[in-house]
């Protein structure tokens, strides 16, 4: 029953996804050709434009292989900082070539 059921709902997913992608190029089509186009085309093709910059691959960084934890940026910043702040301190001036020491 489980793996049916499985089925069942990747059926549902993709054609839900086949509609909304047919929805947007309706959008965008009439956008494009039909001088009667509005607000209502432009918000669907705006709002799907935009979804398709969201990250819909995502998992918690728990599951996630070769996730870096936040435990591990701490001492790269750190170290980072440090050098940042070693380019700032004056640096005593170079010796004259001219003069003797």
């Amino acid at each position: 029953m489980g793996e049916a059921h499985g089925g069942a709902v990747r059926m549902v997913r993709v054609l839900v996804g086949l509609a909304l992608g047919a929805l947007w190029w309706w959008a965008v089509l009439r956008l494009a050709f039909s001088p009667r186009a509005g607000v209502v085309e432009g918000a669907v093709a705006a709002g799907g434009w935009g979804l398709s910059l969201l990250p819909v691959h995502c998992v918690p960084k728990s599951q996630a292989a070769g996730a870096v934890g936040s435990d591990q940026w701490r001492p790269r910043i750190q170290a980072w900082l440090r050098t940042q702040r070693a380019r700032r301190r004056p640096r005593p001036p170079a010796p004259d070539p001219h003069r003797p020491i």
